[in-house]
């Protein structure tokens, strides 16, 4: 027979579970041509990410370089898509990949993996580094902007995080759309630790300073276990004393 505590715990942890946005694997692009970004919706919470931004970046896993913002003021919380035009950059190669990110999830932003930008006749390169800065086999490239003025400006909140773990864009997502690219939040190179399934890591992005692979790791195992787990307990005892 089930005790009251146990029942309690059981009753407090479902009050708990969480779930984060989860990018679409992007098509490749062309500059000057309309561009698709799509994920499945945080259904879990009507305020973490009701406010998401989304920036175009590139780099290696342990130093994000911020492009562009391509857009504010996104649902989040809702299944969805935002299309615009893919700007020119400089090289033509799959070293591109988006950051989703919100205010109230500035210690967890989600990515894409990386796509390519093709020319406006379709042209691209192989990127030029085969491996990241530790050994894992995930090619990746620094591209730029070909008009840089034409950069709009990263949110205020989305600054700060500028290492985590994007995989290679041939990855393949594993759960809650066949083509979906989950994030999650490892400091390896590789999908080591997702939320949801498959498909992206976590990285994050403005353009200056970069941070160790452990402590992109330590976001992963950040306050809030802690706080679910003190959660937990309380919400138990409390429950508990009614039962």
């Amino acid at each position: 027979m089930v005790s009251s505590f146990s029942l309690a715990i059981l009753l407090a942890s479902t009050l708990l579970v969480r779930a984060d946005v989860v990018p679409d694997t992007p098509a490749t692009g062309k500059a000057g041509s309309t561009c698709s970004i799509s994920w499945a919706g945080d259904s879990s919470s009507s305020t973490n990410w009701s406010n998401m931004a989304i920036e175009l970046m590139t780099g290696d896993n342990f130093d994000m370089v911020f492009l562009t913002t391509v857009a504010t003021g996104l649902d989040g919380t809702k299944s969805g898509s935002y299309s615009w035009t893919c700007p020119e950059v400089n090289p033509y190669s799959a070293i591109y990949f988006y950051q989703f990110v919100s205010p109230l999830e500035t210690g967890n932003p989600v990515w894409t993996t990386r796509f390519a930008i093709a020319s406006s006749s379709g042209e691209t390169t192989t990127p030029p580094n085969s491996t990241q800065s530790d050994g894992e086999a995930i090619p990746w490239g620094t591209g730029a902007l070909v008009d840089a003025s034409s950069a709009s400006s990263a949110p205020s909140f989305a600054s700060g995080v500028t290492s985590g773990s994007v995989p290679a864009a041939t990855t393949t997502a594993s759960s809650s759309s066949s083509s979906a690219a989950v994030v999650s939040t490892s400091a390896s190179g590789s999908i080591t630790t997702t939320r949801q399934s498959t498909g992206v890591t976590t990285v994050s992005g403005n353009t200056s300073a970069t941070t160790s692979a452990n402590a992109g790791l330590g976001l992963a195992i950040d306050a809030r276990v802690w706080t679910a787990a003190i959660g937990v307990v309380s919400s138990a005892v409390a429950i508990a004393l009614f039962l």
